[in-house]
C-alpha cells in the first residue's frame, strides 16, 4: 500500500509540475509556412496569451486523460500551448 501511494504522489506531482513548466522552445528567427515574415516580435505576448488559453482550458484529470491516450506523451496543457503558439506562426521545435 506504501508504494502504492508513493507511486501516485509522484504521478501526480509529475503531472502537476509538467503543466507548470511546460515552455515552448522556439526559433525565433525562424518562419512558420504560414507567414512571410518571422513573428518574433510577437512572442511573449503570444505566450502570455497562449499560457492563459492552455491554463483556462484544462485540469489535473483532463491532463492525465489526454496524457494517457497520446501517442507522443503531451499532456492537453502541453498540446494546447504548442498548436496556439504555432498558430500563432511561431516556429516551435519541441
Amino acid at each position: 500500500k506504501m508504494k502504492k501511494t508513493i507511486l501516485m504522489t509522484m504521478l501526480v506531482c509529475t503531472f502537476l509540475n509538467a503543466c507548470a513548466s511546460y515552455k515552448p522552445l522556439i526559433d525565433t528567427s525562424g518562419r512558420s509556412g504560414t507567414f512571410n515574415t518571422d513573428q518574433a516580435k510577437e512572442i511573449t505576448n503570444d505566450l502570455q496569451h497562449c499560457k492563459t488559453l492552455a491554463k483556462e482550458n484544462t485540469n489535473f484529470f483532463s491532463n492525465i486523460l489526454y496524457w494517457s491516450v497520446s501517442p507522443t506523451m503531451d499532456t492537453k496543457y502541453e498540446s494546447i500551448m504548442r498548436k496556439c503558439v504555432l498558430s500563432r506562426g511561431h516556429s516551435v521545435l519541441n
